[in-house]
């Protein structure tokens, strides 16, 4: 486009709308002085990025927005980008939902939450909140293992208020109780903050603390309270053992670290809460360059924390200290693969063991210009306003510091190179020994109660993600027989034809297996579909163990008598673990709407006037006991075989039945 006319652009602060021929915005960005940061952009060609200069052979107008302050022009970029997500924008395209642990200090007896996306800055008075956790179920072991530990209260507000007895946890030493017994407020406080200790790092002072406990209750002859206090001490020394202290002072903060290779950027952000290695997240954006990182920085702190994202007090990154202007090129062609024992999550050093800056050899350092220093006001600005409190942002301010950069930069360039592994269809069919991709996959596992309701369930997933649209739930009558209900499934399932998934997964053992096996060889399918079952794990005592932290499922292929020998924790039983649990849930849930339809149509059928026939128009209309109770009489009338009068006691029946 033409280089616009200096006197129609202001000098005031806004954002800065680049179009293309079909009026669709490409590219938005902001600007302190707009006139400045717009007539930038039409220097020489060869002084500008790659990126820019292919933003610019594509745009063929200028639209600009002023605002009153550089701080409502981040803003603004910001809302504008996630509405209208230009092409040539750096957009964070990230749908996790990060998983905290909430703790309501404001209530008399709070229960520990697991949430996601809080926001402690918007109306988080009295709450504490622990995490980031990027895994929901190494969250969940730890909420269960930390109520083995600590008997806080489980129930939801409402059943707290309403309960006239203690639940069965209470029963099994696994709460106090506070819903009907007497708890004394003080001593569930002090239980409550030993759990904050715990959640936040602080487990030697807990340690600390409980140790001094126990000697005072011994000294006291309390020696039953002793022993829970020895038990809970040899509780939290366990946790110790898996938590990595990464810095000799307990602080909070982000490590972000940028790496570049051919393919394009990595960033990953790790995650440190008192001293201790939390977790980390890697981002990757293919196509990008190293003169881009300045912009992807910006770009990501804008959209990574303002989404209810928990913002530390201060996040460690490069670019943002005057000290720290440059990033070393590295041949990528020749670039050491990183240390596997620096990588997460096998990381047990300490911080003298980190990994020291590596050298750029190879290369010629590249002095990319920081982020502006009013900028980084500005962005600490919004930053400290999402968390309610000073957030600072900075390069590293020490030698552990700078280690933690290193060790992100590492795990980012890591994540790259994961980008060009083996797809995850090649490397499932490698392990099952299946003759091709297994790219579309139908798992199948029945539910039922007593026989009652069966119902077998059937989720497909296609490219790794579910196809909730394809998901089918089928009625069987097997009269509690797995086998036969699973034969009935695989009747129906080939009577509907293609398409035919590339694998099909039963839960179940080699007697699922076998069942719907014998059914696709008469059929003629044994080579078109590839078949596996997965079961759960094994205790000592041979009984299935369905504990959550259970990863030694077994796969068994037909013909074969023995499990495959996949590892625990292989990407490929854990996707196949994940799919499992996906059918599991949507059959068990199918299962109870039929087995409580039937229950609800029975009574029904006691209504005078009602039939099955009549039962069935009604299922058929309204679908569900709240929509046959919000129904008015009129619409009850309206139906075939229904006049006023049997509308009328059915309307009253109905609405009692519903209450």
């Amino acid at each position: 486009m033409d280089k616009p006319d200096t006197k129609d652009i202001p000098v005031s602060p806004g954002v800065y709308l680049y179009k293309d021929a079909q009026s669709r915005i490409i590219y938005v960005g902001k600007a302190k002085n707009l006139r400045k940061r717009v007539l930038s952009y039409f220097r020489p060609e060869q002084t500008l990025s790659a990126k820019t200069r292919a933003m610019l052979a594509h745009a063929v107008s200028l639209e600009t927005l002023t605002t009153a302050t550089e701080k409502e022009a981040f803003l603004l970029e910001a809302s504008l980008i996630k509405k209208h997500r230009p092409r040539y924008n750096i957009v964070l395209r990230d749908d996790k939902e990060y998983i905290l642990f909430r703790l309501k200090t404001a209530e008399v007896y709070p229960r520990l939450e697991i949430v996601r996306r809080a926001r402690p800055g918007k109306g988080g008075k009295g709450v504490l909140l622990f995490g980031p956790y990027s895994s929901a179920g190494s969250a969940r072991e730890t909420w269960q293992a930390i109520h083995h530990t600590f008997p806080l209260r489980r129930c939801p507000d409402r059943s707290f208020a309403n309960r006239v007895r203690p639940c069965l946890y209470y029963h099994m030493g696994r709460c106090l109780g506070p819903c009907v017994m007497d708890v004394q407020p003080t001593a569930y406080a002090a239980m409550v903050g030993q759990v904050a200790q715990l959640l936040s790092g602080r487990s030697r002072d807990l340690i600390a603390s409980l140790k001094e406990e126990m000697l005072e209750a011994s000294e006291s002859l309390d020696f039953e309270r002793a022993a829970m206090l020895r038990d809970r001490i040899a509780a939290v020394e366990r946790t110790l053992e898996s938590q990595v202290v990464v810095l000799d002072t307990a602080h909070d903060l982000d490590v972000l670290g940028i790496a570049a290779l051919d393919e394009g950027l990595g960033l990953c952000v790790l995650f440190v809460r008192q001293g201790v290695l939390l977790d980390k997240r890697v981002f990757f954006w293919p196509g990008l360059l190293l003169d881009d990182a300045p912009e992807l920085l910006e770009s990501f702190l804008l959209q990574f924390y303002r989404r209810g994202f928990p913002v530390p007090p201060r996040i460690v990154t490069p670019w943002l200290d005057k000290n720290v202007e440059r990033l070393a090129r590295e041949d990528l062609t020749n670039a050491a693969e990183p240390d596997a024992g620096a990588l997460l999550p096998d990381f047990s050093q300490s911080p003298a063991d980190l990994p020291a800056e590596p050298d750029a050899e190879g290369g010629a350092p590249a002095d990319l210009a920081p982020v502006p220093r009013d900028a980084i006001t500005v962005f600490e600005a919004l930053l400290a306003e999402e968390r309610g409190g000073p957030v600072r942002l900075g390069g590293p301010r020490s030698e552990s510091e700078d280690r933690l950069v290193s060790l992100a930069t590492d795990n980012a360039r890591e994540g790259i190179r994961a980008k060009d592994r083996e797809p995850l269809a090649q490397s499932l069919a490698r392990a099952l020994h299946a003759p091709r991709a297994l790219d579309r996959i139908e798992a199948v596992d029945v539910s039922h109660t007593g026989g009652r309701a069966t119902r077998v369930g059937m989720v497909v997933f296609q490219g790794g993600q579910p196809l909730k649209n394809a998901y089918r739930a089928y009625a069987v009558e097997a009269g509690g027989d797995d086998y036969a209900a699973l034969g009935q499934w695989a009747e129906r399932r080939i009577a509907s034809g293609p398409p035919w998934p590339d694998l099909l997964l039963i839960d179940g053992g080699k007697g699922q297996l076998a069942a719907v096996f014998r059914v696709f060889r008469e059929a003629g399918l044994e080579e078109t579909v590839t078949l596996a079952a997965i079961a759960k794990a094994r205790d000592d005592e041979g009984r299935p163990d369905r504990r959550s932290a259970a990863v030694e499922d077994r796969i068994f292929l037909p013909g074969r008598s023995n499990p495959l020998p996949l590892p625990a924790g292989s990407p490929e039983l854990f996707f196949l673990q994940q799919v499992r649990d996906s059918v599991h849930d949507f059959a068990l849930g199918r299962h109870r709407r039929a087995r409580s339809g039937q229950a609800f149509a029975g009574e029904l059928l006691r209504i005078p006037g009602i039939g099955p026939k009549t039962a069935r128009l009604l299922w058929e209309r309204f679908g569900s006991l709240a929509a046959m109770a919000e129904a008015t009489r009129e619409d009850l009338a309206a139906m075939p075989g229904i006049g006023k009068e049997k509308a009328r006691l059915l309307h009253e029946r109905l609405r009692r039945l519903a209450r």
